[in-house]
């Protein structure tokens, strides 16, 4: 989900601008023990997963063998899902799996390639879970085959018309698992715990190309069937599948982009430095361990920046801005791959593990490949975010460590698990020296490699490392309060850049009338600044300045979709009528919802609520369902 960065502010690609509103879940059925008796007036249990009616303490779940026909027509994914379980226990208890809005036609069950039919049924339905199915397994039995079909609006998946492609001639398809959305496309364990190698056959209308976060053969044949191995064990939030007119084009040795034609260029040119990210992340941090790292560029309706599924990561096309100022969102999703593809958070409450850490390397990425100052701004901008966000939140929900009971594991995604872990971990960093921390952190990736973890298991390692080696340096009760309490603690870092301070005085010369716009030198300014700049704007600024900034900049028409965002936000609270053209194009055009949410918000509130609703009315059929969800609470209150 992440998901996430460039100079497109890494950790906020996939979280701020999708949350889910809260809801009251009904009470799970009795097998789901979990999700409904979790007690909320102690702290969570660390280790439980209160997102997964899934009863791991019994099985595991260590394959997925899975054959899936894409039916563009009826909208739905069909097939059969077998899975190779572990057995926990002496006893038999039934196997309880995570669904949402899968219709089960039959279930078998066995040893090894011996099945046979056995009785299945579906519990209650909890509207942040989904519903349980529980299966009676014959005594000794270590394979379940599974016969099903998805929902036509299954959270996870999103089929996409010709016309809301790129090339306009053929389909597409792509799923979307984190948090909780694998559970809509594939009966399994849904929950980071679990850790599973996977073979599919994906088969697909002969025009189309599969792929999925496993290998992928750039010169498979078009003839409807592909067949993929993932050979590393994985949570179930990244398995991914995306369907469509694609093409590949090759970026290093081990990097490549998939896109439609139209899109393919523009994409490896945009991309290109991703052989060198590899590269010195590896450095520095380690090896890559998963053979090849290549992009999927995604339709825009794509809901986040970028999701780290490993080996392809699924991308936004909005960050093709034509000149790599948005490229720390592939640097995002690379260092996924050590940090949360690797390392996995054991549940949403320990997202940090995930976030924390990718923003963190993040940063140290674009450093090392754009140098300092891309370093200071990437940073500085990240401080910026999370005091938004900080001013923004209730005390609970900017806790590390968050408290996810009862509440849609969507609703984890904010600056906190992003840009406070990632503040959290240069303080660290400060604190024992640069040096000292990279090996740390180098050792850290081997020690769990391949393992769910939670924010006690990173506790105790710090305990038997850093806290141990540096006891002069570092507190173990400060570490205790970033993690498990709100706000950030006194005398934390605080990141600039004077490449943003310069801009202060111009700022305020130019709002003063001591200046025109057409004074201001913008010569070099990266897209940072300029969204530096435009986000420090007052709330109201007068018809003449905005005509002003407009004329001289083109802002309405800017290419760049953060700066165009930036300026929207702005028109939008002055009510700028040349805007509204723009705006209604790029919310109808793009569903990401790290631009979107903020939009469609700073319409109700500035009482544009009916305007709000014929928009979203207009683009709804484009949008992801969780892009639905979200911003029809924003609109509607639902």
């Amino acid at each position: 989900m992440s998901g996430c960065g460039d100079s497109e502010e890494p950790a906020r690609q996939k979280q701020i601008e999708e949350r889910p509103t809260e809801q009251t879940p009904q009470a799970a059925p009795e097998s789901a023990a979990k999700p409904a008796e979790a007690s909320h007036t102690d702290a969570p249990e660390s280790g439980v997963d209160y997102h997964s009616f899934a009863n791991t303490d019994d099985y595991r779940v260590k394959h997925l063998d899975l054959d899936l026909t894409a039916d563009f027509e009826n909208k739905v994914l069909k097939g059969e899902a077998i899975l190779d379980i572990q057995r926990l226990t002496q006893k038999n208890p039934p196997l309880i799996l995570d669904t949402r809005d899968i219709d089960v036609s039959a279930v078998r069950a066995g040893v090894g390639t011996s099945l046979q039919d056995v009785k299945f049924s579906m519990g209650k339905t909890d509207p942040n879970l989904g519903t349980p199915l529980k299966i009676n397994l014959p005594k000794g039995a270590n394979k379940v085959a599974i016969e099903y079909r998805t929902s036509p609006g299954a959270s996870g998946v999103q089929w996409l018309e010709p016309q809301q492609t790129a090339g306009k001639k053929h389909p597409f398809l792509f799923t979307q698992a984190q948090a909780i959305h694998a559970r809509s496309f594939i009966p399994l364990q849904d929950t980071p715990q679990v850790r599973m190698t996977y073979k599919a056959t994906i088969r697909t209308p002969e025009a189309l190309r599969a792929v999925m976060s496993a290998n992928n053969d750039p010169e498979a044949e078009l003839d409807g069937v592909f067949e993929f191995e993932m050979p590393q064990a994985i949570p179930s939030y990244l398995i991914a599948i995306g369907i469509g007119n694609l093409d590949f084009k090759a970026m290093g040795e081990r990097t490549g982009v998939y896109a439609e034609p139209e899109l393919l260029d523009a994409a490896a040119k945009e991309f290109e430095d991703t052989e060198d990210m590899l590269e010195v992340t590896e450095e520095n941090f380690g090896p890559y361990r998963w053979d090849r790292y290549d992009l999927l560029i995604l339709p825009p309706s794509f809901p986040f920046g970028g999701m780290e599924n490993p080996r392809l990561s699924f991308i936004t096309p909005t960050v093709i801005a034509g000149d790599k100022s948005l490229v720390a969102l592939i640097a995002h999703e690379l260092a996924h791959s050590w940090s949360g593809n690797l390392i996995t958070n054991a549940s949403w409450r320990d997202l940090w593990l995930n976030e924390g850490f990718t923003t963190y390397l993040t940063n140290r990425i674009m450093q090392f490949v754009y140098g300092d100052e891309r370093y200071q701004m990437e940073m500085a901008l990240g401080y910026d975010d999370l005091q938004a966000d900080l001013a923004d939140r209730p005390d609970k929900d900017e806790i590390m460590a968050i408290d996810l009971r009862g509440r849609d594991p969507d609703e984890v995604f904010s600056n906190i698990p992003y840009e406070k872990g990632s503040l959290f971990l240069y303080e660290l960093e400060q604190k024992v020296g640069r040096e000292n921390f990279d090996k740390f952190l180098m050792e850290y990736f081997n020690h769990f490699a391949f393992q769910s973890i939670t924010t006690e298991d990173f506790v105790k390692y710090l305990d038997e490392t850093l806290l141990k080696q540096y006891p002069d340096k570092l507190d173990r009760a400060r570490i205790q309060e970033w993690i498990f309490e709100p706000g950030i603690p006194e005398g934390a870092p605080q990141p600039t850049s004077d490449a943003f301070t310069k801009l202060d005085p111009i700022r305020e010369k130019w709002l003063n009338g001591e200046m025109k716009a057409s004074d201001i030198d913008t010569e070099g300014w990266t897209f940072h600044q300029w969204k530096y700049f435009l986000d420090g704007m007052p709330e109201k600024l007068s018809e003449d300045q905005l005509q002003e900034l407009d004329e001289t900049f083109d802002l309405t028409q800017s290419k760049n979709n953060e700066i165009a965002f930036s300026w929207l936000m702005i028109a939008v609270r002055n009510d700028y009528e040349p805007a509204n053209t723009r705006l209604e194009d790029f919310l109808t055009s793009i569903g990401r919802n790290k631009f979107l949410r903020p939009l469609y918000r700073n319409l109700v509130e500035n009482g544009k609520i009916d305007e709000a609703k014929r928009i979203f009315e207009k683009a709804k059929p484009g949008y992801h369902p969780l892009t639905v969800k979200v911003n029809s609470t924003i609109i509607y209150g639902d």
